[in-house]
C-alpha cells in the first residue's frame, strides 16, 4: 500500500522572519533528511503552505496574533530554501488560511494510503490540526509524527502536543518525555 509524507508549514516566515524561531531552524535537516528518505520510498510528498492576504490583521487569526506572516507572493510565505530545493513539480500542494487544511483531508480520505508521516511547524498549533485531520480522513492509517521533524517556539507547548497526539493514537517517533 502506499504511502505520504506531509510537510506542514516549513516556510521562511516561521523559520527565519516574522514568526521564526531557532528551533525551527534546527529541524531543516531533520526534515530535509525526512523528504529524501521518504522519496526512496516512493512516498507521495505533500505540502502544506500557510496562506494569508494582506488583510491578515483584520481576520480572526489576525486580532489574536497580531503579526502579518506568509502573506502570499512575498519571501516569508515561501517555503524554506533548502526543503524547496527537494520540493518537485508534481508534489500535491494546499494553502490554508487556517491551521488546519481542509483540502488535504478531502484529497487524504480517497488515497488509501496505509501510513502518513507528518512533519514541519508549528507543532502544537498547525501540526496536531492536520494531523487530527489526516486522523479523521484515514482512521486505519498509520499516522507518525517524527519528534525531531516538529517544533514549537514553546518547548512545554511542544511537549504537550506530542502528548495529545499520542493520546489519538498517532505514532510520535523520537520522543522522549522526561
Amino acid at each position: 500500500m502506499k504511502s505520504a509524507l506531509v510537510i506542514v508549514d516549513y516556510q521562511n516566515d516561521f523559520v527565519t522572519g516574522s514568526l521564526g524561531f531557532k528551533k525551527a531552524v534546527d529541524i531543516g535537516k531533520y526534515i530535509t533528511h525526512k523528504i529524501i528518505e521518504c522519496r526512496q520510498k516512493d512516498y507521495d510528498i505533500i505540502f502544506t503552505m500557510d496562506t494569508h492576504t494582506n488583510d491578515y490583521l483584520d481576520t480572526q487569526e489576525g486580532k489574536k496574533l497580531p503579526i502579518s506572516h506568509c502573506i502570499k507572493g512575498t519571501h516569508g510565505w515561501e517555503i524554506c530554501d533548502d526543503v524547496k530545493k527537494l520540493k518537485k513539480s508534481d508534489d500535491v500542494v494546499f494553502e490554508k488560511n487556517t491551521f488546519p487544511s481542509i483540502d488535504l483531508a478531502n484529497y487524504i480520505k480517497d488515497k488509501n494510503y496505509s501510513k502518513v508521516e507528518i512533519c514541519g511547524v508549528v507543532s502544537n498549533i498547525c501540526v496536531i490540526s492536520n494531523a487530527v485531520m489526516v486522523k479523521s480522513a484515514l482512521p486505519e492509517a498509520e499516522i507518525i509524527v517524527d519528534y525531531n521533524c516538529t517544533a514549537s517556539n514553546d518547548d512545554t507547548l511542544n511537549d504537550k502536543a506530542m502528548d495529545v497526539l499520542q493520546s489519538l493514537q498517532v505514532t510520535v517517533n523520537n520522543y522522549k518525555k522526561v
